[in-house]
C-alpha cells in the first residue's frame, strides 16, 4: 500500500517542458505567424484578424456581423470592433439591417476590395514563411493535421484566454 503523500515516481516532481506542450507550441507558432505577417503586410496597416474579415467579406459579398464572427470564429464584440475600424478606414460599409435595426450588414467597399487584392501576395508569403522550415510534403501534412484538430473540435472557441 502506498504511503499518503508519496508519488509513484519516488516523490520527485518531473516538470513537463514547455517545448513539449502542444498549447505552448501553438501559442508560439501563432506569435511567429503574426510577426511574419506584420513584416510582410505592415505597410498595409492590416492585422491577420482584419485580413481574415476582409477575406470573409470578399467570399460572402454581404454578411451580418454575427455571421462574420462565426466565419472567423471570434466573439461578436471583437468582430464588431474590428469591423468599425475597417469602416473608419472606408474598407467596409456597415449599414443598419432593415429587418432588425440592431443588426448591421457589412460589405467590402471598392477601397476594401482594392486593398485585399494588393495585400494578397504579401499575406500568402507570410503564411508560407510560417511553414517555411517544413518540406512541401510536411507542410501539406501539417495543414491536414491542423484541419483535423479544428474539425474535431467544432464547439470549442477562444473562450479560454490562456494556453500553457
Amino acid at each position: 500500500m502506498r504511503q499518503a503523500g508519496k508519488r509513484r515516481s519516488g516523490g520527485k516532481h518531473r516538470p513537463w517542458p514547455l517545448s513539449q506542450r502542444p498549447g505552448y507550441l501553438i501559442r508560439r507558432l501563432h506569435q511567429i505567424h503574426v510577426a511574419l505577417f506584420q513584416e510582410a503586410c505592415g505597410a498595409f496597416d492590416v492585422t491577420p484578424l482584419l485580413y481574415s474579415l476582409l477575406s470573409a467579406l470578399a467570399v460572402r459579398e454581404t454578411a451580418d456581423q454575427t455571421t462574420l464572427a462565426a466565419d472567423i470564429v471570434l466573439d461578436r464584440t471583437t468582430t464588431t470592433g474590428a469591423l468599425k475600424r475597417l469602416a473608419a478606414r472606408n474598407l467596409v460599409e456597415r449599414t443598419v439591417n432593415k429587418d432588425d435595426r440592431r443588426a448591421r450588414s457589412c460589405r467590402l467597399t471598392a477601397a476594401g476590395a482594392v486593398l485585399l487584392v494588393k495585400i494578397e501576395g504579401a499575406a500568402r508569403r507570410a503564411h508560407l514563411a510560417t511553414l517555411g522550415d517544413l518540406s512541401e510534403r510536411e507542410q501539406a501534412l501539417f495543414i491536414e493535421m491542423m484541419q483535423r484538430i479544428v474539425a474535431g473540435n467544432p464547439s470549442r472557441d477562444s473562450s479560454a484566454a490562456l494556453f500553457d
